[in-house]
């Protein structure tokens, strides 16, 4: 019998993604998650661990650990072709919502959230998971369960800060109905996937996953740092957003005596690597390859000219695609089949998660660190090249994780090294 540790493991491991799903999952109610240095990390209490009696649930359904992704994508999707960077995908669209304010003011165009409002309307589902910022306490992020166009509203928009689903796996076997969509970044789908094995009534209410396109996480700091450098009280907070008002948007923060808004490339592209987990840099999975459909931006000509939104998607289910041309058809979105190629083309990073963080992964074992496994071959391209950015991105995330050192961020953000 070989022993399998329980989630403690992949904390003590810094390969802890923050999904939550090992909450839920632990049949003794044994771990609860919570905010720690910056990120949402699961507590175990050791005395209502059932491990010393052979349970590893929670470590079973860990993505942090690594996921099977070819064997999973095998099992989830029979149809299709496979892209080297994307997967398995049936077709690839550009869109946005028919609705202009939507479109305006939710992320990349609008459609995740358009789609859900369409689905719900149509009772084709019972319900969406997604997430808002937290009333009670500001810039904390929630998940729920969403039933209606105005409670999909409430968590429109991108979080550029942890997220954590620890609760919707309860939450939808608690629920009425059989028909939930899960609306998560690529490593809460792995986890649910990887969930899906070992509980069938779970398993049996969800209808699908909707991914959103992931360049890497950021933790709380982020937020407050961006707060610091901008003299912004979060505790004044009435409105806020990482990304509003258009095509990429702009940060709008509303408060007492707070009117603030900024485009949101000039306060996230510069500060890089300095607030990413480090399980982040050995992630492989950009677009979701596990989803039923992934969402993202579209970073390339001539779509880049749009001001007011536009996303591109991934579909890798049929009765998505479907349910996609029904709201095209009655007008509820735009859609436009595009190239495999014009996606990744438009997403920079969705190379690098493959390439240069299977270099990281590589330079990390050697150094005797515990790393996530797939069950893939994974190809670093230019060692030495990617040598120099492991070197560079250390230093950065160093630098993010201790306050006292914040004072040196303007010398090293920007631009990584050119080789």
């Amino acid at each position: 019998m070989i022993y399998k540790p329980n989630i403690g493991y992949t904390v003590k491991h810094d390969l802890c993604t923050g999904c939550g799903v090992c909450e839920d999952a632990c049949p003794s109610h044994a771990i609860h998650v919570d905010v720690k240095k910056g990120c949402f990390r699961p507590i175990v209490d050791n005395e209502m661990c059932l491990n010393n009696k052979g349970c590893h649930r929670c470590y079973d359904v860990c993505p942090g650990i690594g996921v099977n992704l070819q064997q999973l994508t095998r099992e989830c999707f029979t149809e299709g072709v496979t892209d080297e960077l994307m997967g398995h995908y049936l077709k690839c669209f550009v869109g946005h919502s028919s609705d202009f304010d939507i479109r305006y003011h939710c992320a990349s165009g609008g459609m995740v959230s358009q789609f859900l409002i369409f689905l719900l309307e149509k009772e084709y589902i019972d319900g969406a998971v997604v997430t808002a910022f937290n009333a009670q306490t500001p810039l904390l992020v929630n998940s729920y369960i969403a039933r209606t166009r105005e409670e999909v509203l409430m968590g429109k928009s991108s979080k550029y800060a942890p997220v954590s689903l620890n609760h919707a796996i309860r939450d939808i076997k608690k629920a009425e109905g059989t028909r939930y969509i899960i609306v998560g970044l690529p490593c809460h789908i792995e986890g649910f996937r990887k969930y899906e094995k070992v509980d069938k009534r779970f398993r049996e209410k969800v209808a699908g996953y909707f991914a959103i396109y992931c360049s890497s996480g950021r933790n709380f700091h982020l937020t407050e740092y961006v707060f610091h450098k901008r003299g912004i009280q979060k505790e004044k907070l009435t409105y806020f957003a990482y990304r509003d008002n258009g095509c990429l948007g702009n940060m709008v923060v509303k408060g007492e005596g707070i009117e603030y808004e900024e485009r949101f490339q000039n306060y996230y592209h510069p500060l890089r690597s300095i607030f990413v987990p480090r399980r982040c840099t050995m992630c492989i999975d950009h677009y979701g390859e596990l989803a039923d459909v992934s969402f993202g931006d579209i970073h390339v000509e001539p779509y880049i000219q749009d001001k007011v939104g536009i996303n591109s998607l991934i579909v890798r289910n049929h009765k998505m695609l479907d349910w996609l041309m029904e709201a095209k058809d009655e007008g509820v979105i735009a859609l436009d089949e595009i190239l495999a190629k014009t996606v990744n083309d438009s997403q920079v990073m969705a190379r690098i998660k493959k390439y240069r963080n299977s270099a990281f992964i590589g330079f990390n074992r050697m150094l005797g660190k515990k790393v996530p496994i797939y069950d893939l071959q994974l190809h670093g391209g230019n060692q030495l090249k990617w040598l120099i950015s492991y070197l560079h991105t250390n230093i950065q995330q160093f630098i993010g994780c201790y306050k006292f050192l914040w004072f040196l961020i303007p010398l090293v953000k920007g631009k990584a090294p050119k080789i």
